[in-house]
């Protein structure tokens, strides 16, 4: 039955507050997710976003000041059960150090979210070899280790969610971040050959590929290029980080996420249209 547009679309905004009203409280209760990244940004918006859903939180940083406590604080009013880690995640000793933390908090870690990133801008025929190896380690090594690291206490308990934040700029690059680029593209290759690895376990392994979203990562831009990026982008806006959260909540959760693995997501404005 074809049903007049103003009705069709009364009828559909009824029906989704309708799903609202009726979904099940607390999508993540009692799952324990480490966050890294989590004092800002994204990873601050994803951890939330959790603790809205009644996880349980390992939340990890690298940065000084008070980004990371406040973050914890938020969570904390939602009434998650959180704890704070100071950690570089690039370095094998610190992510260690985080998970084996995490673990004796909480027994087990249920989710994963690989946030924590760099992102700095300089064309390669000018780039030294260290700000290279630097966004790898950071952007790309800190991936890899952190899921090492879970991984034995998440095929013990036969379930897993480990969710890769990588870039809509590994799908497309850009001038300037062939660094950036390369290291979110090889998320994304990791993310599809561990996905395979580990499914007859019962772990999933996705990715999120935000397009340009208003975050500190990106304060270095100036207002003209940030300008030209809106315009660019077929829904004319540039994201915030709340507007990311819900598809990692969705990867996280049951039945939301239950036939995603291997996938890559792209909350991203239309800049990518895979």
């Amino acid at each position: 039955m074809n049903l007049p547009a103003e009705i069709a679309n009364t009828t559909k905004e009824h029906r989704l507050l309708t799903d609202i009203a009726s979904r099940p409280p607390g999508l993540l209760a009692g799952r324990s997710a480490v966050v890294t990244g989590a004092a800002r940004g994204i990873g601050a918006a994803i951890a939330v976003a959790f603790a809205a859903e009644g996880a349980r939180l390992c939340l990890v940083d690298r940065a000084e000041g008070d980004g990371l406590r406040e973050t914890a604080d938020r969570c904390s009013g939602l009434g998650s059960e959180v704890t704070t880690v100071r950690a570089d995640v690039s370095l094998e000793q610190d992510v260690a150090a985080a998970v084996e933390h995490a673990l004796e908090r909480f027994g087990s870690v249920a989710v994963l979210v690989n946030n924590a990133a760099i992102l700095t801008n300089c064309r390669v025929a000018q780039m030294p070899a260290a700000m290279f190896d630097e966004t790898i380690a950071v952007d790309l090594r800190s991936v890899f280790l952190c899921c090492r690291a879970v991984l034995p206490s998440m095929t013990a308990a036969g379930y897993g969610r480990i969710i890769n934040i990588a870039s809509q700029l590994a799908l497309k690059g850009g001038p300037g971040l062939a660094h950036y680029s390369a290291a979110k593209a090889g998320v994304i290759g990791f993310t599809r050959a561990l996905a395979r690895e580990v499914a007859d376990d019962g772990i999933t392994v996705n990715c999120i590929a935000p397009g340009p979203i208003d975050t500190p990562l990106a304060g270095d831009l100036a207002p003209e290029q940030v300008e030209a990026t809106r315009l660019s982008l077929p829904l004319r806006r540039i994201g915030v980080p709340e507007e990311v959260a819900p598809t990692a909540v969705l990867l996280a959760s049951e039945p939301g996420g239950n036939l995603y693995t291997g996938q890559t997501l792209g909350p991203n404005s239309g800049d990518v249209m895979p």
